[in-house]
């Protein structure tokens, strides 16, 4: 009985995951094969702007880089398969070094470089925040550190993790998921009380086993922990959450795609009924403007849109008091989500973006509280994922 009862419940999940195969065998041939880029590879690629820099100082010429521009819309291309990736032809933010506005800049990246190459030269590896300590008065803030590792490796035209540079990850996962890390550490993701901290290394992850039916991205980690006091993993067994706490981080975004890449379930996202929840589920879906560049290696366009949906809110009748009205900021937000290249080829969330704009409430997820306290994971949840109820 109880058999008869799981199969129906993941039913429409297996439909689901059948036709996404299908695209995907569609699809391959449009997806590049990412290449592994070899240490000698980045090596000659820094050598090669370091010489540039030494041949303009030696004709008397200010040395100058040239950074392709991470925050503009104009350089980035929309493919169905892919995302946002950027243009080939993208237009580049030049950093002088004899400009009294951009020579701090172009000390750093210079600094950043040549810790770079040391660390790829003796295979070894650091975080960002120990590059930040290396020279606190160079850099200023680690946040300027964060961006040019990132201008770093667009320019090079090499992913983050083969410059030996890590970023502590602040998501967590948890569910029907076993992974052997790079150093042979065992993770076993089952426990339904504690969540699993996403590995500082994806590319190093082998020996994935799972048998879940699906993943769900959580958006906030407040949801994200209701999941597991109320042990959702177990109740919907079996099944992965995953949660970036927010703007998610690459490697949260990097663990979604391997688990796609490597499993071909299902990708639900679990987000606020909100101009904001939509941006981050974009992010997981198509990918972001600033990192356009790897996006081959971070999107994933199967993603579907679970809830918390703006019809969801009329059709569930939720109170009035536990809905919020749109500020001019969400407003404005949603005006330009709407406008971006990626919402023409989904027209179902065109549909409840433009419901939000009508009604102009939004709504958090714990909003459902208000219809009775387990609401999420005693009824909307399992009947969502039984009856098809995503976008």
């Amino acid at each position: 009985m109880m058999g008869c009862r799981r199969a129906d419940l993941f039913s429409e999940i297996d439909k689901l995951r059948a036709q996404l195969l299908h695209n995907v065998e569609v699809m391959a041939d449009r997806q590049r094969v990412e290449e592994e880029i070899s240490q000698q590879d980045v090596l000659t690629r820094i050598e090669n702007i370091i010489l540039g820099i030494v041949t303009s100082l030696s004709k008397d010429e200010a040395p100058v880089l040239a950074l392709p521009n991470r925050s503009s819309w104009a350089n980035v291309s929309f493919d169905i398969a892919i995302g946002l990736q950027m243009s080939s032809g993208s237009c580049v933010t030049t950093i002088r070094s004899d400009c009294a506005s951009s020579v701090a800049k172009f000390a750093q990246i210079l600094k950043i470089l040549l810790v770079i190459y040391r660390l790829v030269q003796s295979n070894s590896y650091a975080t960002k925040r120990d590059i930040y300590y290396n020279n606190t008065q160079l850099f200023g803030s680690q946040k300027t550190v964060d961006s040019i590792v990132d201008d770093i490796s667009c320019m090079l035209k090499v992913p983050r993790r083969s410059l030996h540079v890590s970023a502590t990850s602040k998501g967590f996962i948890s569910g029907d998921l076993c992974y052997m890390e790079e150093d042979g550490t065992r993770i076993d993701c089952h426990s339904s009380s504690a969540a699993v901290a996403v590995s500082s290394n994806i590319g190093g992850i082998r020996n994935i086993v799972s048998c879940a039916k699906f993943v769900m991205i959580v958006e906030k980690d407040a949801t994200f922990q209701r999941l597991l006091d109320d042990d959702f993993c177990t109740k919907l067994s079996p099944c992965i959450i995953i949660t970036g706490k927010g703007v998610p981080d690459v490697n949260s975004r990097l663990m979604v795609r391997k688990l796609w890449d490597t499993l071909h379930i299902p990708i639900f996202a679990l987000v606020d009924a909100d101009p904001h929840g939509i941006e981050i589920m974009c992010i997981y879906k198509y990918g972001s403007v600033a990192m356009s560049f790897e996006a081959h290696s971070l999107t994933v366009p199967s993603v579907m849109w679970l809830g918390l949906l703006p019809s969801d809110l009329q059709r569930l009748r939720v109170p009035e008091d536990a809905l919020i009205p749109l500020t001019r900021r969400d407003e404005n937000k949603l005006t330009s989500l709407l406008k971006r290249p990626y919402l023409t080829s989904q027209p179902d969330w065109q549909k409840e973006m433009e419901l939000m704009q009508q009604t102009k409430v939004k709504a958090e997820i714990q909003s459902l509280a208000a219809i009775a306290p387990d609401y999420l994971t005693s009824i909307y949840l399992p009947n969502k994922l039984r009856y098809g109820g995503w976008v």
